[in-house]
């Protein structure tokens, strides 16, 4: 949707943004028609659907084949995913946000994926832990460790992926390094390209975890 987004300046620094679909018309929040899909036709929805499905097609290719070239480490038979319905659906829409190039949620998603998987596989007694109702996620790495299923590096790993998703999921002001247009301003680059960086460490990260031997089938 990138080439079919412009953006105005409006009053007060905000910028409105308009989705422009195939026949030339804009969608705009309008304050008689509260929704944003109002008045719209089954073929208008499908013909803009279909334009942003094909929106930067050739730059879904390479993200697309980096995670085929991951798969490649994972067990030969499949892997295990402990933690259910939450974890499964977590680790397919990581991958599908990370293709469409969605990188908050790339970097949420794999972290939701990675604390479910981890502390599930403690839970269901494949350990001798016993697990509270609820457990922050580095007292189950602090438990991974003891225990030698993670190493020092997965650790470390793991810990810059809860700051880097931290900031996306509760308020820091710009003061705080870990602010994601302070991140930017520091290393000289675009916000975006900062989230690239992060979503594509995120999505690696979440396969060196699935391809622990705990999780490994074959």
């Amino acid at each position: 949707m990138r080439d079919r987004n412009t953006e105005r300046e409006c009053g007060g620094g905000f910028a409105r943004r308009q989705w422009f679909i195939p026949n030339g018309h804009a969608l705009t929040p309008r304050e008689d028609n509260p929704d944003l899909l109002g008045g719209l036709s089954d073929v208008a929805s499908v013909r803009y659907l279909l334009a942003d499905l094909h929106d930067d097609l050739p730059g879904k290719v390479v993200p697309f084949r980096h995670l085929a070239d991951l798969g490649a480490d994972l067990g030969s038979r499949g892997t295990m995913l402990s933690g259910g319905s939450t974890t499964y659906t977590a680790w397919i829409e990581a991958r599908s946000c990370f293709v469409h190039g969605n990188y908050v949620a790339t970097v949420l998603l794999c972290q939701s994926l990675i604390e479910n998987l981890l502390a599930a596989f403690l839970h269901e007694g494949l350990t001798t832990d016993k697990l509270p109702p609820r457990i922050a996620f580095r007292r189950t790495l602090a438990r991974y460790r003891a225990k030698s299923l993670i190493t020092d590096q997965d650790n470390r790993d793991l810990e810059r992926l809860m700051n880097v998703r931290n900031p996306l999921s509760h308020f820091q002001t710009f003061d705080d390094g870990k602010n994601l247009d302070r991140r930017a301003v520091d290393a000289g680059q675009r916000p975006d390209e900062v989230l690239r960086r992060d979503a594509w460490f995120a999505i690696g990260l979440a396969v060196k975890i699935l391809a622990k031997p705990q999780f490994r089938l074959g």
